[in-house]
């Protein structure tokens, strides 16, 4: 959603993928302009070297978003050795040196954007996915020290942190219906709402370090479980959708 949207306002869009070859390449297609690159973000040195090429034949490459994620069950009782270092990898360490490698090699007019997606699980903490919510908090942290480390002041660092939109883990669909309005607003969040905020902080409007959540009011909450599991302990009865 994020690359089309991008695409569709006018945008050059690098996607990359890891196993996804003809999924990238189909909506790279859809797309007036757009190219497809393939790396897996396990290997954090590749993950840069992605980066520091694609920097060196674009000559206007103005922004780079960081979303890709792994989310695999583990809990605050027992963290699994294996998801942890997985976690660590692919949600913290490659997408922090790969802003690292953008901030340096990058190109752009008129400063440069780092967009890294969060979670409002970093607000609205609970016991569940343990490793994901660890790693996604690391990666937090590295948004305002990068932001307080760029001497451009047009260069911006910012977070983005969605909460329950798509169905997630092993959801069933009607599970992903309810456990998507645990929120403030009682509604589900729409995953344009994600592309269109971070358009909008592709713009720069606001101060580097800021970080955007588009959740509907999720992170105000406390909700002692996952929401794919607060829905599954409650059943999936549910009430009419609120306009």
């Amino acid at each position: 959603m994020i690359a089309a949207s991008f695409g569709q306002a006018g945008w050059h869009v690098v996607i990359h993928h890891k196993d996804s070859h003809d999924e990238a390449e189909a909506l790279a297609a859809a797309l007036p302009s757009a190219e497809c690159v393939q790396c897996d973000l396990c290997d954090i040195a590749a993950a840069a070297a992605m980066i520091e090429a694609i920097a060196a034949r674009l000559p206007d490459w103005r922004v780079l978003v960081n979303c890709a994620a792994v989310f695999h069950e583990d809990t605050a009782e027992r963290l699994d050795p294996a998801v942890f270092a997985e976690a660590v990898t692919v949600n913290a360490g490659a997408p922090a040196r790969m802003a690292q490698a953008f901030l340096a090699h990058a190109r752009a007019d008129g400063g440069r954007r780092v967009i890294d997606l969060t979670d409002q699980k970093l607000i609205n903490s609970n016991p569940d996915f343990f490793s994901y919510t660890m790693a996604k908090h690391a990666f937090s942290a590295t948004i305002r020290m990068m932001a307080a480390a760029q001497a451009d002041p047009a260069d911006r660092i910012y977070g983005l942190a969605p909460g329950a939109m798509l169905p997630s883990f092993d959801q069933l669909p009607e599970e992903h219906l309810k456990s998507g309005r645990m929120n403030l607003l009682e509604r589900l969040t729409d995953p344009q709402e994600l592309a269109d905020a971070a358009l909008f902080l592709a713009e720069g409007w606001l101060a580097s370090g800021e970080t955007l959540f588009v959740d509907s009011g999720q992170h105000l909450l406390s909700q002692p479980r996952d929401v794919l599991y607060l829905a599954r302990q409650s059943g999936i009865a549910m009430a009419p959708p609120l306009p």
